[in-house]
């Protein structure tokens, strides 16, 4: 089980090192096989930028994975992050 203090990876640390590396290619390379700006995916692999539902369609058409697999991955990057935020007692007690 992961410690619910741990940040999972973000999808563009993922994406750069799992996919991109691996196949050998830029994400300058990325973006003008997805018709998408250079800074959009150069964004995403930094982490300041999360992979929406579109990017999510794209990628996995590039890489053979699907679209939930990006947003699933993007989705337990956010709650884990916005989990650490919370400070609300409200949202930690039990009804």
């Amino acid at each position: 089980m992961v410690p619910r203090t741990r940040i999972p990876t973000h999808p563009g640390v993922i994406l750069l090192r799992e996919f991109l590396e691996t196949v050998g290619i830029s994400p300058a390379k990325l973006a003008r096989h997805l018709g998408v700006p250079r800074s959009k995916v150069r964004e995403i692999v930094s982490g300041t930028s999360a992979v929406e539902a579109d990017m999510a369609w794209l990628l996995a058409g590039a890489f053979g994975t699907s679209p939930e697999f990006w947003i699933r991955l993007q989705n337990a990057y956010d709650l884990a992050v916005s989990r650490q935020a919370r400070t609300d007692e409200r949202l930690t007690g039990r009804v």
